[in-house]
């Protein structure tokens, strides 16, 4: 028997993928005001980079292909999920539990009185943050940051939007789509060069990370969505900025044996996608602001870092 022969195993989760592929169900209510249409395709998804993470999954190299599809412009915004929660009067998860996580030098104390995860000194958990409260007080997000990426939102919350919306997260495959703008086998949505002629297209951390961030692109927190060039299909802070919710459960190997047509993700599993990396990114501990990296989060989980925009099917 060759030896890149099928497993039975194998055989049925291409089988599973196939169907699940095939009875997605879409959505194509939603306005498509403030989205781009893209006609699908192939396309080479994946990394095998010598700075490309082994480990989530970034490879091999291979080729998908998806069906046309919107994706949102910009991330959602502030004004949006405030327009959001003031028809349906949602609560986001972080506001029932009455807490959540905060980037530590958001903190005027540095965190000195709030609890942390282990092994992760950088975040602190602080009562009362929350998506109009990001850092654990309050701004005005009809003036000082309407036209910033919500934050603090989790993958349960994101769901819930886009449905309101009429319309879906996006799936990897078409993020990854999307964000590459039309270039095979860059690393970033422009090319190559994180700063290419020493100019900064997108925002990430410069400095030492955790304890100094430089910040050499303007900001050392969230920017507002058009605070950098689009990319070649006209996405702004597709990398870089805040992470994105997908709408596919994580794993390091389903791609692996799964459909090249439309993947939809493993039916099940402990956390959610998440995509394009953030302002807290840095070669040095996160290199994931590359178009291929990933990585997941618990579906309950809200940070300062943590966003997302909206897919819909073309009718």
């Amino acid at each position: 028997m060759p030896c890149c022969a099928p497993t039975k195993a194998r055989a049925n989760v291409l089988e599973t993928s196939r169907m699940a592929s095939a009875a997605r169900v879409r959505v194509t209510r939603g306005s498509t005001e403030g989205m781009i249409r893209l006609d699908g395709g192939r396309f080479q998804m994946g990394s095998e980079d010598a700075d490309s993470i082994v480990a989530d999954g970034e490879g091999p190299v291979r080729p998908v292909t998806v069906d046309p599809f919107w994706l949102d412009r910009y991330p959602v915004t502030n004004a949006q999920f405030a327009e959001f929660v003031g028809v349906t009067g949602y609560k986001t998860e972080a506001e029932v539990f009455g807490w959540s996580f905060v980037f530590i030098g958001h903190l005027p104390d540095k965190g000195a009185n709030h609890d942390h995860p282990e092994n992760l000194r950088w975040w602190r958990r602080v009562d009362g943050a929350d998506w109009r409260h990001p850092e654990g007080h309050a701004i005005s997000m009809e003036t000082e940051r309407a036209n910033y990426p919500v934050v603090q939102v989790s993958w349960n919350d994101a769901v819930a939007y886009c449905a309101w919306a009429g319309k879906r997260l996006p799936t990897e495959a078409e993020w990854e789509f999307a964000a590459r703008g039309g270039l095979e086998g860059k690393r970033f949505p422009w090319g190559d060069e994180l700063t290419p002629g020493g100019i900064h297209l997108c925002n990430v951390w410069q400095g030492e990370f955790p304890d100094l961030d430089i910040a050499e692109d303007g900001y050392s927190a969230p920017a507002p969505v058009d605070a950098f060039p689009p990319n070649g299909y006209g996405f702004y802070t597709i990398t870089g900025n805040t992470w994105e919710w997908c709408s596919d459960w994580f794993s390091p190997d389903h791609h692996l044996y799964s459909t090249r047509e439309n993947p939809v993700g493993p039916q099940s599993g402990q956390t959610r996608a998440m995509r394009g990396g953030s302002y807290l990114c840095h070669a040095s501990y996160c290199n994931r602001y590359r178009v291929a990296a990933r990585t997941s989060n618990t579906p309950d989980s809200a940070t300062t870092n943590l966003g997302f925009r909206c897919a819909r099917d073309v009718d």
